[in-house]
């Protein structure tokens, strides 16, 4: 991929770009960027493509592929997902090409697209990469790697075979894992792999009507910490309205909810301080995100709440409530959020629920990022969970945060 790829930094030039409207015209979504950010942004895109480009596994053609080990696709496809966001850059790119061939070689005869582990979450994410490529067999995959999403989700229609270890007989809305996705078929669900699923099947066209959102609905409120809209015991009281990991950690503790931020304590209108599970910034925009893509209205009770714990909450400087863990991926939920929101700007709020600043995100994220960016393009987390010490899918994660940040 060693086409020039500063279309977008030379057509400015030449225009001799003296007006915010000429700017929109590079910059539809966030309209708030300023030139200046545009042109950091797209010499760190430049910079993050060539560092990847040099990390493509020279025999498979894939990215973070290590002999012995199982294969994650969904790192390749991240990686894919961000090239091809560039406009002069498609499938018949060699680099991209030989990539593309590595994702479609782990498709399996259930439609799913992985190896031996993770099959949801792979799945998932390969169906965005696969979503931008102009290939006939690229196109042929994506209806039965839809079709293998719908059939993990857990519903009345997806019961868990009687011979797994974790088999729960989930027949009617009121089980806590309904409409939930995990990272397998028969897996506890959890927000993570469903903004995933919901991810992948919004990018390759799958109607927001598809009975798969309308299901999710179900476990995202479920997951919403806020009482008005939450029916489960452990957000009873809860005001917050951010989102939390799961309704459960395990077969064990069905309904008990899980939040990998901890505990907070609040406030009842009567004076009482009770202690609830703690929403955070990844997952609440996870969520936030699974609603808009759902088609929920602006107004709707349960958008409105999440919007408002990312006011009150907003930053670029860490990931709310767990520090640096979970880092990029916060980095690329909220650029992905941000984006299908719409607005260029977030109106913050303050402790106190007065009107804070209002924030042009983007500028705000190109900022962060490009303070991160290493030399060689790369990108690294001090903390390694969530594979986050990986520096190839960091700098994937990087790579789709800024697209995000100026289409």
């Amino acid at each position: 991929m060693h086409r020039d790829r500063r279309l977008g930094i030379r057509h400015l030039g030449a225009v001799a770009l003296t007006s915010a409207l000429a700017f929109a015209v590079f910059s539809p979504t966030a309209l708030a960027l300023d030139e200046e950010r545009y042109r950091k942004a797209r010499t760190a895109i430049e910079k993050a493509i060539d560092y990847l480009e040099s990390q493509q596994d020279e025999a498979t053609g894939g990215w973070s592929v290590r002999e012995g080990a199982p294969v994650f696709p969904a790192i390749s496809a991240m990686a894919l997902t961000g090239m091809l966001m560039e406009p002069d850059v498609d499938a018949d790119d060699p680099v991209v090409s030989r990539g593309v061939d590595f994702l479609l070689s782990y498709r399996q005869d259930d439609g799913g697209i992985y190896d031996r582990v993770l099959p949801n979450y792979n799945t998932a994410i390969s169906l965005s990469a696969l979503a931008l490529v102009n290939r006939p067999e690229a196109a042929a995959a994506i209806e039965p790697a839809q079709n293998y999403l719908r059939s993990i989700q857990w519903s009345e229609e997806n019961i868990a075979s009687a011979d797994s270890p974790d088999s729960i007989d989930v027949r009617d809305r009121s089980h806590p894992y309904y409409g939930g996705t995990g990272y397998g078929g028969n897996g506890r669900p959890d927000n993570s792999n469903l903004s995933m699923t919901l991810q992948g099947l919004h990018d390759s066209g799958l109607s927001c009507d598809d009975e798969i959102f309308q299901r999710a609905l179900v476990f995202l409120q479920r997951t919403q910490m806020h009482e008005n809209v939450n029916d489960m015991k452990y957000a009873k009281g809860s005001r917050q309205g951010g989102f939390i990991y799961a309704t459960g950690p395990n077969a064990d503790a069905i309904g008990q909810g899980e939040s990998k931020a901890g505990m907070i304590e609040e406030t009842l209108d009567d004076g009482t301080r009770i202690s609830r599970l703690r929403a955070y910034g990844s997952i609440t925009y996870a969520g936030f995100k699974s609603y808009i893509y759902a088609n929920l209205d602006r107004d709707d009770e349960r958008v409105q709440l999440a919007y408002d714990w990312l006011r009150a909450n907003y930053t670029v400087e860490e990931n709310p409530g767990l520090g640096n863990q979970g880092l990029y991926y916060y980095y690329v939920t909220m650029s992905r959020a941000l984006d299908a929101w719409g607005l260029a700007t977030i109106e913050t709020t303050n402790a106190d629920g007065s009107t804070g600043a209002s924030r042009d995100w983007a500028n705000d994220l190109i900022d962060q990022l490009v303070s991160l960016q290493k030399p060689d393009g790369s990108f690294e987390n001090v903390h390694d969970r969530w594979m986050e010490g990986d520096p190839v899918l960091v700098t994937a994660y990087a790579l789709l945060a800024l697209q995000h940040a100026i289409n």
